[in-house]
């Protein structure tokens, strides 16, 4: 059987404080969904051509974008950031974004963020951590070679627990506690981001490198970027 073409994609680990301890927002996947059916998942999805040439009001720190643009240029890996953002928009209505000046007005430059753009809204991605990257495995419906973004809540412009303006993809949109988040029917590598979330958050001040489960060929590989 031939394998699937890859395609780059994008995911956001939005986290908040609460009583119980940092929460991290997910949503459930479809039953009928092609890839993933029923699994709980953070927001993410594929690179659009609408996400070339975004423009960013923030970007993440320079070593931050130097690890992003491992295996790509500077203009693919501002692409990726301005994929993460207007997914999180799509699948949870939360922008990650500054609000224009009066006297600007911000336009969309691709269909695809005509309706972030006309809200005022500029995509900022300063607030984002690139903490890890999975390959798919052959033999899957879909592939992906996927970058995932870490945040706080603060980022969004907005009611954090305010999901009207989501779209369909996602069901059950909720901030899930990271101690119970196991409970919940999650695909192997997002158990192993979760790990990477918890090592996060209990050593902030340390230089984490970048994971990145390598399925890029015949054989698995696990690297660090």
């Amino acid at each position: 059987m031939q394998d699937i073409p890859i395609k780059d994609a994008a995911t956001v680990v939005l986290v908040r404080d609460t009583p119980v301890g940092p929460a991290v927002l997910m949503g459930q996947r479809g039953k009928k969904a092609v890839f993933m059916p029923n699994k709980f998942v953070f927001p993410g999805g594929g690179l659009d051509a609408d996400d070339a040439g975004v423009p960013l009001a923030g970007l993440p720190a320079q070593r931050c974008l130097t690890r992003l643009a491992t295996g790509a240029d500077t203009a693919a890996a501002q692409a990726l950031l301005a994929a993460a953002i207007r997914e999180v928009w799509e699948e949870t209505g939360h922008p990650l974004a500054q609000m224009a000046r009066p006297d600007e007005k911000p336009t969309s430059p691709t269909p695809g963020w005509r309706d972030f753009f006309a809200r005022g809204y500029r995509p900022d991605a300063s607030g984002l951590t690139y903490i890890f990257r999975a390959i798919t495995p052959p033999g899957r419906p879909r592939r992906f070679d996927a970058r995932f973004f870490m945040g706080r809540a603060d980022l969004i412009d907005g009611d954090p627990d305010d999901f009207s303006r989501a779209q369909d993809e996602l069901a059950h949109l909720q901030w899930v506690p990271l101690r119970e988040s196991r409970k919940f029917d999650l695909p192997f590598i997002t158990e192993v981001v979760l790990a990477e979330v918890q090592n996060r958050l209990d050593h902030p001040d340390d230089d984490h490198p970048v994971p990145f489960f390598n399925h890029d060929g015949d054989r698995s590989r696990f690297e660090q970027l």
